[in-house]
């Protein structure tokens, strides 16, 4: 029926066509004649479809419009789960709750539809006191018993991590389906407790992805990245991944560095011809970034047909951690200050972090420090960390005092594992007195310090070691082979610098404090199980200290290896006694309508420019991308 003719039809008419769910245009055309010709008092089904069409296209405002002109003395049922549900999807609303209480001053009766939507918009408040007010409720009018409510209520239970009362509730249950389960498993996850979570899960009688989902995701919130691998390969047996899945399974090739790993996940990504979202191509540039394949980040990111917030916080993320000197602040200041006039995209909290851990690292301490004075959103911990980062990496005390002072007046919470960056600041300085009134405030907040943690990945199997680690199967065989190589390097000039120790010990336990690090055991284990001249490769959780970082220069001498760390911070990559290269000077050249980009660098033979070919439709960033390309996987004797 023509939109023109509208005038000339009937309310059995109009109701007809509102049951082919037209677009919004038609709707507001039909709603129009429904008043016009006063049709809603004499055919209340035509406010239901009403309603009915208006959520159907996502137009909740026009639908709650409707249902507020109700005529009757109160809607039906129907229509209060229609609402309530439509507000109960939005994560930042109580506008459900207030419908519910607003339904129960009137004649319409709840039911368990209700009750289940009115469940999930509590699970997304701030609190569990409306859930525990809708509970008793339920307690009261039988209504517990039916399975989605309850299912419903173990997972409000489960997003407060109220694990006792997700298991009450679920011994209680008669009945019980996947989703009991499933809604189970994710109270003990989020709980931090993923041994009971796993017993829950072998106990299952039917899993489906959501199950492994919840599994691997919260193994990768509790840092067990190599127990997530191990569920991911084992969920391939029985169901294919979600998104969700392969988010979680890239996360944990990124913080285990494992690049084996995340290959085979994109090549399956690849050959079951998965539709590779947003969130999956972050992970994967995310992933490349962070396992040293900076080429490979940038590849995926190439090809995003349109970039989001993710994308680009992603791949500035990659870049900073390749520590790329100089053009990574004129890489990453270019993008910054570009997002919003050339993309839309309004920097967020991610990307201001980005930028300011660049500006520390390359000195402009007074220049960062002064973005996050200003930068519109609240700075957090992570931005504050990265500044102190570059205070100490610079030592630069007086400046690190200034950004604690700054600290204090704000938030005391936001110095929350920033007075240990002052402390070995001020260790390192040789500052003691100023070392011990640091570290006795850290006594009185008793801080929970990070253990430092490394891994390597040998044909496949990711090994982890702790400080002074004595787990290992091998572990006396990699004591006795670290032993060696400090014996050897010592012969070359290395002496052991244990200036960020604790102040109370003696040198000689100073000494051997530092010699058992974590990423020394896992560079003996890598030299002891790998053939001579392969690549090595390290992460580890935290930054790499300065004795290990001079160490890890001397061992790749020694040893004529390549010696590749990613700390929490960037890249390291030693070879024949030297960290990295120093890129000095690099600059955009256009000739006519073509670019190119000149760089200067100077390494152990001198100073030498490498010149990177334009192209007439790229532009100066673009080149500067394909510069770091180049840039992360030159080899040295190439330059």
């Amino acid at each position: 029926m023509q939109l023109h003719a509208l005038t000339q039809v009937s309310g059995r008419s109009l109701s007809q066509l509102l049951s082919k769910r037209p677009p919004i245009s038609q709707i507001k055309q039909i709603h129009a004649q429904i008043i016009t010709k006063s049709l809603a008092l004499s055919r209340l089904s035509l406010t239901d479809s009403l309603i009915h069409c208006y959520l159907h296209s996502k137009n909740l405002n026009s639908a709650r419009t409707v249902f507020d002109d109700y005529h009757l003395p109160s809607p039906p049922t129907l229509l209060w789960n229609l609402i309530i549900r439509a507000y109960s999807k939005l994560q930042h609303s109580s506008e459900s709750i207030s419908l519910f209480h607003r339904m129960l001053t009137t004649q319409a009766v709840p039911d368990k539809y209700t009750f289940t939507f009115v469940i999930t918009s509590c699970a997304h408040q701030n609190s569990i006191v409306y859930g525990n007010i809708v509970h008793g409720m339920l307690i009261k009018n039988g209504t517990l018993l039916n399975l989605y409510v309850a299912n419903s209520l173990i997972n409000l239970y489960a997003v407060f991590a109220m694990v006792n009362d997700a298991h009450e509730l679920f011994d209680e249950m008669p009945v019980r389906d996947v989703f009991s389960w499933t809604s189970l498993l994710c109270a003990y996850a989020k709980n931090g407790n993923m041994r009971r979570a796993g017993d829950i899960f072998r106990e299952m009688p039917v899993r489906n992805d959501v199950s492994w989902a919840v599994m691997i995701s919260g193994f990768v919130s509790c840092g067990s990245y190599t127990e997530a691998l191990k569920y991911f390969h084992n969920m391939l047996s029985e169901v294919k991944p979600n998104e969700a899945v392969l988010v979680c399974a890239l996360s944990a090739c990124a913080n285990l560095g494992s690049l084996d790993h995340g290959n085979w996940i994109h090549g399956y990504i690849d050959k079951n011809c998965i539709s590779e979202t947003s969130n999956i191509k972050t992970s994967l540039i995310d992933m490349y970034a962070k396992c040293g394949r900076i080429d490979r980040a940038y590849r995926v990111f190439d090809k995003i047909p349109r970039w989001d917030v993710q994308n680009f916080t992603s791949m500035i993320t990659g870049l900073s951690i390749h520590g790329l000197g100089e053009e990574a602040i004129r890489q990453g200041s270019s993008i910054f200050y570009n997002m919003e006039n050339l993309w839309g995209i309004v920097p967020k909290i991610e990307h201001y972090g980005c930028y300011i851990d660049l500006l520390g690292r390359a000195g402009y301490l007074a220049k960062a420090f002064g973005i996050v004075k200003s930068m519109p959103v609240y700075p957090d911990i992570v931005v504050w960390r990265a500044l102190l980062s570059a205070c100490r990496i610079h030592r630069n005390a007086n400046f690190g005092e200034r950004v604690i002072n700054h600290l204090e007046q704000l938030d005391p919470r936001s110095c929350v594992g920033a007075d240990v960056l002052l402390s070995n600041m001020y260790a390192s300085l040789g500052k003691w007195e100023k070392v011990a009134q640091v570290r006795k405030i850290m006594g009185k907040q008793k801080n929970q310090l990070d253990i430092g943690c490394s891994w390597i990945e040998l044909n496949g199997v990711v090994h982890e070691f702790r400080v002074s680690d004595i787990l290992h199967p091998h572990i006396v065989e990699i004591h006795d082979k670290l032993s060696e190589i400090l014996k050897r390097v010592a012969l070359v000039g290395y002496t052991a610098d244990a200036t960020h120790v604790s102040f109370d010990l003696s040198e000689e336990d100073r000494e051997r404090a530092v010699a058992w690090h974590s990423e020394k055991l896992a560079i003996a284990f890598g030299l002891m199980s790998t053939p001579p001249g392969d690549t090595i490769r390290i992460v580890k959780n935290l930054r790499t200290c300065e004795d290990c970082h001079t160490a890890l220069k001397a061992i790749s001498r020694v040893y004529d290896r390549e010696i590749i760390v990613r700390d929490r911070s960037r890249f390291h990559t030693f070879k024949e006694g030297m960290c990295s290269y120093f890129y000095n000077n690099v600059q955009p050249i256009r000739k006519g309508v073509i670019w190119s980009v000149s760089i200067f660098c100077t390494g152990k033979d001198g100073a030498t420019e490498i010149s990177i070919p334009g192209h007439s439709k790229k532009s100066v960033v673009e080149l500067v991308f394909d510069f770091a390309k180049w840039l992360a996987f030159s080899n040295a004797q190439d330059v």
